[in-house]
């Protein structure tokens, strides 16, 4: 006599991973641009797992500069919904601080672990939490002085696009906030989807350089077109030798010139940009290929997979196999 088949139990489809949560925080006198950027590039759509909400110190319109208002559907309590909150620059920032409401509510979203991000003059509302005290932060660089004057424990450094203090992140000028952007997609999704986003946003993916080269000067301008040269000339030379005196050379410069001169622009010596083109080609290779560590490190001009190895482990705190098996996009 046989028995009843057993009934089959439905298994449950896996969930889908909750989206990250972005606020975009619009105070009075937004800039448009700063509000506009963070919006776009972290926009929903099947490529992004995040979703955006732009919000005011409370629901309705809010006045923003250069002629335009902000109509906002959420208020302060989105700040509590978000993983990651951005601030954009506002006009007059170093008049008056933001509400007390706001800087109560930016504290509480950073208690529990959300990241804050300023835009451009955003930077005085993140101050103005005490969250910048002892920490580097940039601005734009006309408000660098008012912001350093405004909250001396903040260290203010005007010559980057911007500065990543983990939980605390700012931005210099309106375009460095798609450079943040794109910096803070780098560290959640990998290399090849900041790329992608750059791509639709007609943007370089990763802009080497300080805001101090737009910052007016009496002085000649430093040789900066030429040495954009002479790095997109090393970017398709990567796994050469790469040297101070072979980049000096393509620049046409003596290397004492080209390397103070490199610094100005970058923020970088040569060899320490040259080693964070290669890690960011290793990156890429390690998230879009099937190449083994080792060809990875020969063809980045690291030599081999020790080294490649090493490396990694200092400027990232991971290794290229714990990286590709987090990033790796199967294709």
């Amino acid at each position: 006599m046989s028995s009843a088949p057993t009934p089959s139990i439905p298994s449950t489809p896996p969930a889908a991973p909750r989206r990250r949560r972005v606020a975009v925080l619009v105070l009075e006198g937004a800039k448009p641009l700063d509000v506009g950027i963070p919006a776009q590039v972290f926009t929903t759509r099947a490529s992004m797992p995040y979703e955006v909400r732009v919000c005011g110190a409370r629901p309705g319109l809010v006045t923003g500069g250069d002629g335009l208002s902000y109509h906002v559907a959420d208020g302060l309590d989105a700040l509590a919904w978000a993983d990651v909150v951005f601030v954009p620059g506002y006009r007059l920032p170093d008049r008056e601080d933001p509400p007390a409401a706001v800087v109560e509510a930016l504290v509480a979203a950073h208690e529990r672990g959300a990241r804050l991000a300023a835009i451009s003059t955003g930077a005085f509302a993140l101050a103005a939490t005490g969250l910048l005290d002892g920490r580097r932060a940039t601005t734009h660089w006309h408000y660098t002085e008012a912001l350093a004057a405004k909250h001396p424990l903040v260290r203010v450094d005007g010559n980057v696009l911007f500065v990543d203090e983990g939980s605390v992140l700012t931005s210099a000028g309106a375009a460095s906030g798609i450079d943040l952007c794109l910096h803070m997609l780098r560290g959640d999704l990998g290399v090849a989807a900041s790329n992608h986003a750059a791509r639709r946003l007609v943007a370089a993916p990763y802009r080497s350089g300080g805001q101090a080269q737009y910052v007016p000067r009496s002085l000649p301008e430093p040789l900066g077109e030429r040495f954009a040269a002479t790095r997109e000339w090393a970017l398709h030379r990567l796994g050469e030798p790469l040297t101070l005196e072979i980049l000096a050379r393509h620049a046409a410069v003596s290397p004492r010139t080209f390397s103070r001169r490199f610094a100005e622009d970058t923020g970088y010596t040569p060899m320490q940009w040259v080693m964070r083109a290669r890690l960011d080609r290793a990156r890429e290779l390690l998230e879009r290929s099937q190449l083994s560590v080792e060809r990875i490190a020969a063809v980045v001009g690291l030599g081999t997979g020790t080294n490649l190895r090493l490396h990694f482990h200092r400027v990232l705190g991971t290794t290229p196999t714990d990286y590709r098996r987090t990033f790796a996009r199967g294709e």
